[in-house]
């Protein structure tokens, strides 16, 4: 006796029509390149023209991130070109003044 008297509070719940959801196992249709419908594969993946302009877009970011880098890599290549020469003339001086090779 206990135990039904600790279900009827569900029970009543469970039939009161505002409370309880339908739920429908029919999926949603979606026409082709519509928000939310499923990628289409093989053939039909490489006429899609999200899937081309997506890519497209993929490409160029990755090229001007790309070329970013290079110019800081020429940058810092630079630097390291006009210190490497003011060691050369640096050795070059040093040497001649204690070579006795002054002209």
């Amino acid at each position: 006796m206990m135990q039904s008297a600790l279900y009827r509070p569900v029970l009543s719940l469970a039939r009161n029509p505002a409370i309880t959801r339908s739920f429908s196992a029919a999926p949603s249709i979606l026409g082709a390149g519509d928000t939310g419908s499923p990628k289409p594969r093989g053939f039909l993946a490489e006429n899609d023209a999200f899937v081309r302009r997506e890519a497209a877009s993929e490409a160029m970011y990755v090229r001007e991130h790309e070329r970013e880098k290079l110019e800081l890599l020429r940058k810092k290549l630079k630097e390291q070109k006009k210190h490497t020469d003011e060691l050369d003339k640096y050795l070059e001086e040093l040497l001649a003044d204690q070579g006795g090779e002054k002209n």
